[in-house]
């Protein structure tokens, strides 16, 4: 299945109602997978094939950059595999939507869920890996400016580097094209006596050969400012320095930061990183949460609320979480005050719902 999937570049896969008994699910999101979307509902999942799943998804020397949404649903997952999942979520920073309705999750599984979704702290191999990563970056930026400044300065094309010798040596051959003209001494002074030479002085016609340059230079087409690499073109200090820019941007191509990267924080001996900022849609709808799992959920919807940057920049966190038809009951004010603090953030409509709308028709 995944050789079939490398020589199919599909990006969305559905494979839904047939349990695979060798649990080889998990080979769709492997790194050379360029799945997006992909939807596993009824096929008899467990919590063991919920492990390799979720390891797919992170681990701590890969993660899978390309699966954007994955259905879960209608499967056999228990708070085992909620936590398999959550620690998949640890430093996966591409999926965006998660269903796990229909499940069998309780309040262990939800609050593994939770606690990934807000800060969390780095196990002692993640601390560790988090050191060589900081090392090795450190390393390279210190390795890497002055290597890179000096290979800018001979890697300029000689127009550059020697613009104002050209500018000279231009000037100096139009001087010497002007005192070639120029009379001699002899033609200055006349013939002796003082008589009136019997040819016109050459100078009117020098004159007349200078005006008749300064006109064609006024008349000659502009120089195009994109043909920055012409020949004998001399450029401004601005149209330099953003040649060298655009020469940085080629040698570095961006790339997604490493999650052990970001800014953490250090409480009583141990490092927290922000959480999982990434997820914004998640679907409990349900399980076995009761109001311990409300609880876990409540605060982490309100660490991501007091988080978000003025003019709604950077992560936002979960903008939908579904968690009705669980174990609380319904007048629970912690469900009530999720609900106040996600109505707002909510950009989905209840109408284009259909797998909600599905699950509530078949209680």
């Amino acid at each position: 299945m995944g050789a079939l999937l490398l020589l199919l570049p599909c990006r969305t896969f559905v494979l839904e109602g047939n349990p695979l008994p060798e649990r080889s699910f998990y080979k769709l999101l492997s790194e050379e997978s360029s799945l997006a979307h992909l939807s596993l509902r009824n096929n008899c999942i467990d919590d063991q094939a919920v492990l390799l799943i979720g390891q797919g998804l992170s681990s701590l020397r890969s993660s899978n950059k390309n699966l954007v949404s994955i259905n879960l649903s209608y499967n056999h997952i228990t708070d085992a595999g909620a936590t398999h999942l959550a620690n998949g979520l640890r430093l996966n920073r591409s999926l965006l939507s998660l269903s796990l309705a229909h499940n069998q999750i309780g309040d262990e599984g939800a609050m593994k869920l939770a606690e990934v979704l807000g800060p969390f702290a780095l196990t002692h191999t993640e601390v560790v890996e988090r050191r060589r990563l900081l090392l090795e970056k450190e390393a390279q930026e210190r390795g890497r400016l002055p290597q890179r400044h000096s290979e800018l300065k001979s890697d300029r094309p000689a127009s550059h580097v020697s613009s104002t010798t050209i500018d000279k040596l231009q000037a100096a051959k139009g001087a010497k094209g002007v005192k070639k003209k120029e009379p001699t001494k002899k033609e200055e002074k006349g013939p002796v006596g003082g008589a009136a030479p019997a040819q016109p002085p050459a100078a009117p016609a020098a004159q007349a050969k200078k005006e008749d340059a300064k006109q064609s230079k006024k008349a000659a087409p502009p120089i195009d400012p994109k043909a920055k690499w012409a020949k004998g073109v001399k450029l401004g200090s601005k149209d330099k320095r953003s040649q060298v820019l655009e020469v940085e941007q080629i040698l570095e191509p961006t790339e997604m930061m490493n999650p052990l990267l970001e800014p953490a924080e250090h409480h009583e001996g141990q490092v927290f990183l922000q959480g999982n900022r990434v997820l914004i849609y998640l679907n409990l709808m349900r399980n076995r949460i009761s109001e311990n799992g409300l609880k876990a959920f409540l605060a982490t919807v309100e660490y991501q609320v007091s988080r978000i940057l003025p003019g709604g920049k950077g992560p936002t966190g979960l903008l939908h979480l579904t968690l009705a038809k669980n174990l609380f009951p319904a007048e629970s004010k912690t469900y009530a005050r999720i609900q106040e603090l996600m109505g707002p953030r909510d950009p989905l409509p209840r109408a284009s719902r259909p797998e909600e709308e599905l699950l509530t028709a078949a209680q």
